[in-house]
């Protein structure tokens, strides 16, 4: 359910046609709002920033990042000078607030499909003077980047995700492809791919600590998943394989709290997604759709790999289109 928190805009936002648990009006200091929303769980919420009191002091915003999550969070702008200046962007979205525009359709928009960095990165100015929290960018110079991928519940798709991320990252990077303890990469017609034991494994990076990329199905390994620069946990969200995990490891959704968790081979709309964080208590880092390997572009994995740092993928005329409908400055 979503949270209102409205001022100055309370009429233009009683328009929006979304299931609402709680709604609050009127203009509040920020501790406050934290007192109110920190312990509060919500899937969104739609807060008008004149409901802020001294707003324009950015040190208010600074301390709901602190207490709040802003993934859930989208912000509503004013047409004031001091709050839609490019300084003032910059500032929020180097506090991780990465959803705010100035109309309700982008609010609808945003309701949807939030934003990561990416999305408000060409409004991003950095200076010594802002502390910046971006997405975990992947620059070669910064030598091999080791990225592990593991099945949470039973044959979630990790050895073809690895497939299908080495095929689209060899394009642009030189990748190198691994199983532990396994030999499923006998099937896919690629002779680079590597299958290994888990004892092998640590002089098999040391071998190849000059590639760009290491991608590793990680099956059980305890070993290799320590060896991970970042992990990704795969999570079929269907319900009887939900169950049964469920029943083998009923801790298992403490465990993945702040930890990237991804739905693969998903079936579930946006809100689909809000209701599965809402009753699991997890972020989802990325709702996989069922993938096709034999295409040679497919969208949502490029999207997948952007949301992993990766430059060299398409999003030219999606980002613009998204551009435009939040109504976005030009800074």
């Amino acid at each position: 359910m979503n949270v209102i928190v409205a001022n100055k805009y309370q009429t233009l936002l009683q328009s929006l046609d979304i299931d609402v648990i709680k709604r609050v009006e009127g203009e509040f200091e920020v501790e406050e709002l934290i007192a109110q929303f920190e312990n509060f769980f919500f899937q969104r919420m739609i807060l008008d920033i004149t409901a802020i009191k001294n707003y324009k002091d950015i040190r208010n915003l600074q301390k709901l990042s602190i207490s709040l999550d802003m993934d859930k969070v989208i912000l509503l702008l004013d047409e004031s000078p001091d709050s839609t200046s490019s300084e003032y962007l910059s500032k929020l979205i180097s506090m991780g607030i990465y959803n705010f525009t100035k109309n309700v359709e982008g609010i609808k928009y945003l309701y949807e499909h939030p934003n990561s960095y990416r999305d408000v990165a060409h409004i991003h100015q950095l200076d010594n003077k802002v502390e910046t929290q971006i997405i975990e960018r992947y620059e070669p110079s910064h030598g091999v980047r080791i990225i592990g991928v593991k099945n949470v519940t039973k044959q979630s798709g990790a050895t073809t995700l690895v497939y299908m991320m080495k095929k689209q990252l060899e394009k642009n990077y030189n990748v190198i492809a691994i199983e532990v303890d396994k030999q499923d990469f006998h099937y896919f017609p690629d002779r680079q791919l590597i299958s290994v034991s888990s004892g092998e494994i640590g002089g098999l990076l040391a071998k190849y600590s000059n590639a760009d990329v290491i991608l590793l199905d990680l099956n059980e390994s305890a070993v290799a998943e320590s060896l991970a620069h970042t992990v990704i946990y795969l999570v079929e969200p269907s319900m009887i394989k939900l169950n049964k995990l469920m029943m083998i490891q009923p801790k298992i959704l403490k465990e993945l709290r702040d930890q990237k968790v991804v739905l693969n081979q998903s079936l579930l709309s946006a809100k689909d997604v809000l209701d599965f964080e809402y009753e699991s208590k997890l972020k989802v880092y990325y709702n996989m759709p069922p993938l096709d390997e034999r295409e040679k572009e497919i969208m949502a994995l490029n999207r997948f790999l952007v949301r992993l740092g990766f430059d060299k993928q398409q999003i030219g005329e999606e980002q613009q289109k998204k551009r435009s409908i939040l109504g976005l400055f030009n800074v």
